[in-house]
Formats: C-alpha cells, structure tokens, sequence
C-alpha cells in the first residue's frame, strides 16, 4: 500500500494530478485519481452517504485513508476512532483534523469495543480472499458490543458483461478460488508494490460467512453496478 500513501501525499501537498495505477495480475489496469480520497460529503455516492446515516454510537472506521468519512462523523458529534494501515494517510488525517487516529492493522487492532465499525471504498478487500473474511469478521466481532454493527461496502463481480472480467472469473474457478478473489497491485510514480489479494464477496456468500462468525446480515443498498451496503449486527458469542 506504500504507493498508495505517496498519492494521497503528493495530492495533499499540492500535486493535484496525482493518480494511483491499479493493475490486476492479468494486466487488467486502470487509473484512480488521489483526488477521489478527498471529496467533500456533496459528491459521495449513495452507498457512503447511506454508510454515514446509518452510523451511530462509537465508530471505528477502518482503512480512513484522508479521514473524508471521519471528517463527517466527527462535524455530526459522532465519537470516531480511525485507523489505516498506512503512516502517509495517518499523517494526513491528522493534519486534516482527525482527532483519534492510529497507524494500525484492523487484524492487530485492539482499542476497545466499539458500537460502529465501518468499511467504506471496498475496504473488506484487504481479507484478500473468503478465509481471510472468516479472520476479519471473527476479528471484527471482538471489537463491537452485543448489537453493534459492521457497515461495509462489496461488490457482487458477477454483475458484469465485460469479457475480460468473465475470463478472469472463470480462471479463478478452474484454480479452485472463489471468483471475488483477485490480485492487484498499486504503483505510482513508477514506485510498485508487490501484489496482493484483494476480495470482492457477493451478499448471498457474504450473508453465510456472517451468520457463522456470529452476525446477523442484511443488505441495506445494492447498485446496478454490482456494489453493495451490508450491515452485519453482532448477535453472539462467536
């Protein structure tokens, strides 16, 4: 994630064509503008502003990035904890005025017990693949008291007609992999890391992968896109 960081901090110190390469293992690539991690709350999409009114309690947002969601949160006088794994994105959330923010793994992450966890910008991805998601979410059970909730943002891969995706889809089934399990890799700058999993998990496999970690499951937004909004509510010990 290190190019990541190096967008988000040139776009903060001024270089305003900034843009991250997001290239997929079979040479898929695209190009996401570091301006997107910091939009005013007036362009975010339907699932993020849905994500926010749905907020309550003390949050954890999880993968915070610029803090654009914290920022939100924090102005509606939400408490709100807010952890990245990279130290470029905490440096600048706290210079944007994030008040609780720490450089942190959600895996090795133990702050307390929280009412809201949130995973905005596909953020679940970093369970890499459906183990992984098993991991997090019995993780993720830990960190919230008996009924708070885990808001996430997935995407179902299956809603697509793109024939390289379909192509990519079926090369996973022959591996054995789940479809949603993909690879990517960030550069900027010509700066690369290496590539990582990166998991997209429809609703339906979502919703049992919950239930036996502990949460209950419910899809409170869906896009013709495929992209979702889930809330998982704690309903047990897991």
């Amino acid at each position: 994630m290190v190019p990541h960081g190096l967008a988000l901090l040139a776009y903060f110190h001024g270089e305003s064509a900034a843009q991250l390469v997001v290239r997929r293992d079979d040479g898929v690539q695209h190009y996401l503008p570091a301006s997107h991690f910091f939009r005013p709350p007036a362009e975010f999409s339907p699932i993020e502003v849905a994500a926010l009114e749905c907020c309550h309690g003390h949050v954890l947002d999880i993968g915070a990035g610029t803090g654009l969601h914290s920022l939100v949160m924090q102005s509606q006088g939400l408490s709100v904890t807010a952890i990245d794994i990279s130290p470029h994105a905490v440096e600048i959330m706290g210079q944007r005025g994030v008040q609780d923010v720490h450089c942190a793994d959600v895996l090795q992450f133990h702050g307390g017990l929280f009412d809201t966890l949130l995973m905005l910008g596909h953020g679940i991805g970093m369970a890499e693949d459906l183990p992984g998601l098993d991991r997090f979410l019995t993780h993720a059970h830990k960190l919230t008291r008996a009924n708070g909730q885990l808001l996430l943002h997935s995407m179902d891969v299956r809603q697509t007609d793109d024939p390289g995706h379909l192509a990519y889809h079926e090369a996973n089934r022959r591996a054995g992999r789940y479809i949603g399990e993909i690879r990517i890799q960030f550069e900027y700058e010509g700066q690369s890391g290496p590539y990582c999993g990166w998991l997209h998990v429809d609703h339906q496999t979502l919703e049992q992968h919950a239930e036996e970690a502990g949460w209950g499951c419910e899809t409170i937004l869906e896009e013709a896109s495929g992209d979702y909004l889930a809330r998982l509510t704690h309903l047990r010990t897991a």
